[in-house]
């Protein structure tokens, strides 16, 4: 679990440093790739024998796929990696607060809210734009989550996330070499980007696969909790991206309010 979320966030950091030849829109290209190459390959999908029923939710999927990475990558451009994953996990701290109903689990809502203030914030050099990328990004979070649950019950196996990465990577095809056209990458801003799929994509997956067969769902999600925390850890290491003492704050409102949710949670 430490291995997939550092993986995790050191690969959107990765990715950041490709920033200033690709863009976010080139990164994230990049990444719909080698994330299609992984998913294809572990799922091996029969697109052929699938039915409108089930690629109606496959192909809404693919564009909330795409849509979350690239609004991501776009918040951490402007807003540093650690408030963007912060902003981002409102998405499933959202979905598990929704479905439930107890009065703490109020509190631990109201609680990540006040973390969300705290970072609105007004003041001069508040990067508004960049917060609200970070919300879309939540919010595609909330939704794949979601999506993902009924193309899990309509498609066997991994093959519908599979399709949904192969479209998704199509989607992104023109813009990549729109882009590379545009502004001939480099060597290294390639390997970053590569870097930023295989470390964010590839990695994640199967680490979390593997991790899933043995610890409890509940551990696993309260584990996920840490995330906002070690992608500041790593926009520090990496990018040398700083925050105060409000933003640490608003971040372990997040972190907290979704592990004592979690953490109460009645098997």
């Amino acid at each position: 679990m430490i291995g997939s979320g550092l993986s995790n966030q050191t690969g959107a950091a990765l990715g950041a440093l490709a920033f200033p030849v690709l863009g976010p829109l080139g990164v994230v290209a990049v990444r719909q790739y080698v994330a299609a190459l992984v998913l294809l390959a572990v799922g091996r999908p029969r697109l052929s024998a699938l039915t409108w029923r089930q690629w109606w939710p496959v192909l809404l999927l693919a564009g909330v796929f795409g849509t979350m990475n690239l609004s991501l990558y776009s918040a951490v451009d402007r807003i540093g990696l650690g408030l963007a994953v912060t902003l981002e996990f409102l998405g499933p701290l959202t979905v598990a607060l929704a479905a439930a109903r107890r009065r703490l689990d109020a509190g631990c809502a109201v609680l990540a809210a006040g973390g969300v203030v705290v970072l609105a914030r007004p003041r001069p050099s508040a990067d508004y734009t960049g917060m609200a990328l970070g919300l879309v990004a939540a919010c595609c979070w909330a939704s794949y989550i979601l999506l993902n649950r009924l193309v899990g019950r309509r498609i066997a196996g991994a093959q519908g996330a599979a399709a949904a990465a192969l479209v998704s990577a199509l989607v992104f095809l023109p813009a990549g070499v729109a882009v590379a056209l545009r502004h001939p990458p480099t060597a290294r801003a390639v390997l970053c980007a590569v870097a930023a799929g295989v470390l964010s994509s590839a990695v994640p997956y199967l680490a979390d696969l593997l991790t899933l067969r043995h610890v409890p769902a509940q551990t696993f999600g309260l584990f996920m909790s840490v995330n906002p925390v070690l992608a500041a850890l790593v926009g520090l290491l990496v990018l040398g991206q700083h925050l105060g003492g409000a933003e640490w704050a608003a971040i372990g409102a997040v972190v907290a309010a979704n592990a004592v949710s979690i953490a109460t949670l009645r098997e």
